[in-house]
């Protein structure tokens, strides 16, 4: 009785029918630890610890963890390939894992047009100059899949855009994207208890 009940347990968690991705981008290295560019990264730390989801594997070029938010399975992925990369560590989990990522591939990733404190759930759309975005359209061959962009705020004329995104919130800006961050968490599960289009008229331009 008690190897069948085991059986049945094994199998459900294999089972991967209905299960989400859920995708943050970032750069792996901890000097780019809470930086603009990094937002991706936080917003899937802040999924872990609220849902006790650790990412304990490394496989396909990722740090990744499997549980549940409510009733969905889930995978949270940190791609550590680098940004520009971030496709070949979605890829490869989506085809294993048999997600379809048109439908149960969600990524978040930072936006330079949008203000801090603010977040932009879309369920396709071009990358928009986001050069992790571009690389995951290019390996997954369509652009079909669902994305949560968060606020990192316009780049200064003074500044380069390399050394805007990869530097650190600073003021203001420190509360402004723990608020996001925590949006951003919050609409990433509407998408999958609601849709997507319910989360973006809740989150889409509001602070």
């Amino acid at each position: 009785m008690f190897d069948f009940i085991k059986k049945i347990f094994a199998k459900e968690i294999e089972d991967t029918s209905n299960m989400y991705v859920i995708a943050g981008l970032g750069n792996p290295e901890k000097k780019y630890f809470g930086t603009r560019h990094n937002v991706g990264f936080a917003t899937i730390d802040a999924l872990s610890d609220k849902y006790n989801i650790d990412l304990t594997e490394t496989k396909f070029k990722a740090a990744y963890g499997k549980g549940r938010i409510g009733d969905h399975k889930v995978i949270l992925v940190k791609p550590l390939t680098y940004m520009n990369l971030s496709g070949d560590a979605l890829r490869p989990i989506c085809d294993y894992f048999k997600i379809d990522s048109k439908e149960n591939l969600i990524v978040i990733s930072d936006d330079v047009d949008l203000d801090v404190g603010l977040i932009r759930v879309r369920p396709k759309g071009s990358a928009g100059g986001h050069n992790g975005l571009k690389d995951i359209i290019a390996k997954l061959g369509h652009m079909e899949f669902n994305r949560v962009r968060v606020g990192v705020g316009k780049k200064p004329k003074e500044y380069d855009m390399v050394d805007w995104v990869l530097g650190h919130f600073q003021g203001e800006d420190k509360t402004g994207i723990e608020e996001a961050i925590d949006k951003a968490s919050k609409a990433v599960v509407e998408i999958m208890d609601n849709g997507v289009e319910s989360a973006m008229n809740l989150y889409n331009g509001k602070k």
